[in-house]
């Protein structure tokens, strides 16, 4: 292979890699903004939903819903059924088809972050909660960090790591010196897992992106030691209500 052909061949190669990057990034907004607009549509009738109950253990993993469930009260409480289909005149029956292939199709793809939102139901078998998603993702962010970190203002994200790590947290400084990064946040497993889906979410979907995501400033060093990124950005928090 002549050098000129060789070169044409490894650019078409990169344009490939790149459109399909592009694509699978479209797919996974897609997916996410299927499960919010599904999400604000049972909200809109049913204000407590917190799960959609569903089974994909059929032989087409086709998806069945069970019903929609509100918040576990305490770690040892089971979710209480806010419906199952059955109550004749419930505002969800309006909808019960769309709440199935919405989820059937959000799950669909193999690399659809609404795969993460799904979780086993240990109270009942052969049922899985997907856990629909807060109308503020930004205020959920806010309050788990602030949960290990009262007085942060904004956090560093990392969406090469994980699809979205919280790297950083930078905390109001009282004695009037410049915010610093806290490299290596306090957080417990359970609280960073959470925060990775939920970033992760907010670099996928555009107008998230655009709202809350903003460039690091000049001469910031990534607190794990990584190269510079445009996938690495300040996140500034909401005020706690």
């Amino acid at each position: 292979m002549k050098p000129a052909t060789h070169d044409a061949v490894a650019i078409l190669a990169q344009q490939r890699e790149e459109l399909a990057l592009a694509l699978r990034r479209a797919e996974q907004a897609h997916c996410l903004g299927i499960i919010d607009h599904l999400a604000a549509k049972i909200r809109a009738r049913c204000p407590e939903a917190v799960y959609v109950a569903i089974d994909r253990s059929g032989e087409h993993r086709a998806v069945t819903v069970h019903g929609v469930l509100g918040e576990q009260p305490s770690p040892l409480g089971a979710c209480p059924w806010l419906w199952d289909g059955t109550e004749t005149g419930h505002p969800l029956n309006e909808i019960d088809s769309d709440i199935t292939l919405d989820i059937e199709y959000a799950l669909l793809p193999p690399t659809s972050p609404v795969r993460a939102l799904v979780q086993h139901n240990m109270s009942m078998d052969d049922c899985w909660l997907l856990e629909l998603p807060p109308a503020d993702r930004a205020a959920c962010v806010a309050e788990l960090i602030r949960g290990h970190h009262p007085a942060a203002t904004a956090v560093i994200v990392d969406g090469r790591a994980g699809g979205g790590r919280v790297v950083g947290v930078i905390e109001e400084q009282r004695d009037g010196k410049v915010p610093a990064p806290v490299a290596r946040p306090r957080l417990s497993s359970a609280c960073d897992d959470a925060l990775t889906r939920l970033v992760a979410q907010v670099f996928l979907l555009p107008p998230l992106a655009d709202r809350h995501l903003m460039p690091v400033p000049r001469g910031f060093a990534h607190p794990h030691g990584s190269s510079a990124s445009d996938q690495v950005r300040l996140m500034p928090l909401p005020p706690t209500a």
